[in-house]
């Protein structure tokens, strides 16, 4: 079966999180071909991998948010005005509509328009002066008009991606992936399946509403967008997962059918992480604590030096090893630098990439002071390894370190509100000083992980669900063509 993963922002080009649960699904179903189709922002990123492919994936394709077509002048003898049927699809997605997604399709895959065409020609002014009078009147219509056109941009181009062909287009997002598969499936009467490991249209609401780089009034706009898109791809979908319980309970208040909806939890090979190197020599005396994340605004990493460097205080034989990539936002990466050195804060290490499991034997416990989370692969790796772990209330991680209703394995580490410095300083210097509990939440985390998040379970999820995309695809009777 030929497989396409429709990934936007992550795989190959960034390590971990979603990036690893893609390459490590990929992996786990060698009997498929897959290809990628990745939204980057634009062509400075193209082939920039940071993971080598398996060998089952045979093809990579991008898609760009950003690209030259913006800047094209319209050539002569090509149309510049849309036909009635589209004009009336542009006008319902620029309205919030019922949008008529076909025609849009129709559109940009099958006619020789630019996106240059549309944003600046005189339809889409239009319409754009009829939603202005309508709801915007009071602001300068000039800086209303080329907004409009910041945010369409990027939804045009990638309706005007090229769409490679495949059996299953499986999208993990919704938004700009999950908009690609939809056109797919409209397109070629492919299966798909789409894959949220955290809520998307939650999750840019919250990147918006924070955000200054958009104003105030403007960031409704960009909100219902990415709204108008996930519910396209929950329309579509033939199948959706979600990471836990209240995930699922999220997908379906934004619009998904329950009935389309599986949990399918994380799942990690647990045996990777048995007979871990312990602490050298030198360490005997100090308190390792682990933080394997990526260098970014949305795993707060300020809060964290600053809740280690209260701590230290109290346990002054505490150190902290920050693990993860720092070019991802390299001005956030300097900012936390220049923290610990203002603070002047002794045994803070930034490893930059490592291989986790080098290093996660010598931990004593890890932390997680991230904004958002869906289910993190961090936590389920740091009970394997037999270590608790201190994580802020997002996603799943009170879940996943105090268990479910269902199981009676005990607490396996410690829960912070999120950005709660003194809380989460409190946290570490309990877990530092008590070494009886660190064994006993290791413990813990380490059966709740084997029980509920090895990855032959999570593959057998999806195990059944492609062989059930197979069967709604083709009718094994009639021998049409399947592409093993």
């Amino acid at each position: 079966m030929r497989i396409c993963i429709v990934a936007e922002g992550c795989y190959p080009y960034v390590v971990g999180g979603v990036s690893g649960w893609i390459n490590s699904m990929i992996k786990s179903f060698p009997e498929h071909e897959f290809v990628v189709l990745s939204i980057i922002s634009d062509r400075s990123l193209s082939g920039k991998f940071k993971y080598e492919l398996p060998e089952n994936v045979t093809e990579v394709y991008e898609a760009y948010l950003n690209d030259d077509d913006w800047g094209n002048k319209p050539k002569e003898g090509r149309r510049t005005h849309l036909s009635p049927k589209q004009y009336r699809a542009l006008r319902s997605v620029i309205f919030n509509y019922e949008p008529e997604w076909y025609a849009l399709f129709d559109l940009f895959q099958k006619t020789a328009f630019s996106i240059d065409d549309i944003l600046m020609g005189a339809d889409f002014l239009h319409i754009v002066q009829e939603y202005y009078d309508k709801n915007f009147s009071q602001i300068v219509f000039s800086d209303f008009l080329w907004t409009m056109r910041s945010i369409y941009m990027p939804l045009f181009l990638i309706m005007k991606t090229r769409i490679p062909k495949a059996d299953v287009y499986h999208c993990v997002a919704t938004g700009y992936a999950g908009l690609l598969g939809s056109m797919a499936k409209y397109l070629q009467g492919c299966s798909l399946i789409v894959s949220e490991h955290g809520i998307y249209t939650r999750e840019r609401e919250e990147e918006l509403l924070k955000a200054s780089w958009v104003a105030g009034i403007y960031k409704n706009i960009w909100i219902e967008q990415f709204r108008k898109m996930s519910k396209l791809a929950y329309d579509r979908a033939d199948a959706v997962t979600a990471l836990y319980s209240h995930a699922k309970e999220l997908q379906i208040e934004l619009g998904c059918k329950e009935s389309k909806i599986t949990v399918t939890p994380n799942g990690i090979d647990v045996g990777r992480f048995d007979n871990l190197l312990g602490k050298y020599a030198d360490e005997e005396d100090t308190i390792n604590i682990g933080a394997v994340v990526r260098v970014t605004p949305i795993k707060e990493i300020k809060t964290m030096i600053r809740a280690f460097a209260f701590a230290k205080k109290e346990v002054p034989n505490i150190k902290l090893w920050i693990m993860g990539p720092t070019d991802e936002d390299e001005e956030y990466a300097k900012e936390c630098y220049e923290l610990v050195e203002i603070m002047e804060i002794k045994d803070v290490v930034f490893t930059g990439r490592v291989n986790v499991a080098d290093y996660l034997g010598r931990m004593d416990f890890t932390i997680l002071t991230s904004i958002s989370e869906g289910q993190p692969l961090t936590i389920l790796e740091s009970f394997a390894a037999k270590k608790p772990v201190i994580a802020t209330d997002v996603g799943d991680c009170r879940e996943l370190i105090y268990g479910s209703e269902e199981d009676s394995f005990g607490a396996a580490g410690i829960i912070c509100h999120i950005m709660n410095v003194e809380e989460i300083a409190h946290a570490i210097t309990e877990l530092a000083l008590v070494k009886e509990k660190r064994i006993q939440m290791g413990e813990a985390g380490y059966r709740r992980v084997v029980n509920e998040y090895r990855v032959d379970m999570m593959k057998e999820k999806y195990d059944e669900i492609y062989k059930s995309m197979r069967a709604k695809l083709f009718d094994e009777t009639t021998k049409e063509r399947w592409t093993d």
